[in-house]
């Protein structure tokens, strides 16, 4: 049995408003879930924030005023901060971990996943399967926000969730750690039954627009696709890594 360690839960993303205020709250460690600057803003102050979020590698999205004033009514003086609901963790510290406890790590790495309501399906039922850990990219992820955990059911809470510039490092990281990677794709002639899940695993999904990135599926071990007998071709990828993830608990022994 899989035992996620328990985080204190809040009931919404907290926002942070003015530069000063954001500046204080990278340097305090908050987990930063976005940034919006306003398009055009100038000014010395900017500048450090700028310098900042460059050493800090933390992402932000230049916005028209008329959006940073749908957010809030408040003086946010073209910046505002969103603090993630969740504390993110590193994926190089939990793999040990699971060694450490006896267990098969399972983990579930989420390239390009960007709707909020599929991440935290996927969540939910990663939660469920007693996936360690979710693994998602640093930059065109979807924000874990009160819609992605509403639909995980406070799984988000749960499950710890590592985030992390180059997915392709972490990859590597997790092979060289022992785990195998299974690239949930339709590129393949070979079915989600074949791969042994029984081994340390890291099961990769990708979205649905676009799949998993070619780099990822160069390295993976295998490539696994589930079989389709209707008209449809496509399931959605939360769907898709329920089917995957049930597999990998059958031949783990779940039931």
């Amino acid at each position: 049995m899989i035992n996620h360690p328990q985080r204190p839960k809040k009931e919404a993303n907290q926002m942070v408003f003015g530069i000063r205020a954001v500046i204080e709250a990278i340097k305090s460690g908050k987990d930063i879930e976005a940034i919006y600057v306003q398009r055009g803003l100038g000014g010395g102050l900017l500048l450090e924030l700028k310098a900042l979020l460059k050493d800090t590698a933390i992402s932000y999205q230049l916005v028209p005023v008329e959006k940073l004033n749908r957010i809030t009514t408040k003086n946010h003086q073209g910046v505002i901060g969103v603090i993630s609901p969740v504390t993110y963790q590193k994926i190089e510290n939990i793999i040990p971990e699971i060694y450490e406890r006896g267990e098969t790590p399972l983990i579930l790495l989420l390239d390009g996943i960007t709707d909020v309501r599929n991440l935290g399906a996927i969540a939910r039922t990663a939660e469920c399967a007693g996936v360690h850990a979710i693994i998602v990219p640093s930059k065109g992820s979807a924000q874990i926000n009160p819609d992605a955990i509403k639909t995980s059911a406070g799984a988000l809470f749960k499950v710890p969730v590592c985030r992390h510039d180059s997915l392709l490092k972490t990859a590597k990281f997790l092979q060289e750690s022992g785990l195998q990677l299974v690239a949930c794709t339709e590129k393949t002639n070979e079915y989600l039954y074949t791969p042994d899940y029984s081994m340390p695993t890291a099961i990769v999904m990708g979205s649905e627009e676009d799949g998993i990135s070619d780099e990822l599926i160069r390295i993976s071990e295998h490539l696994a696709k589930i079989p389709m007998f209707g008209e449809i071709s496509s399931l959605n990828v939360s769907v898709s890594a329920g089917i995957i993830l049930y597999e990998a608990v059958r031949q783990r022994g779940g039931f």
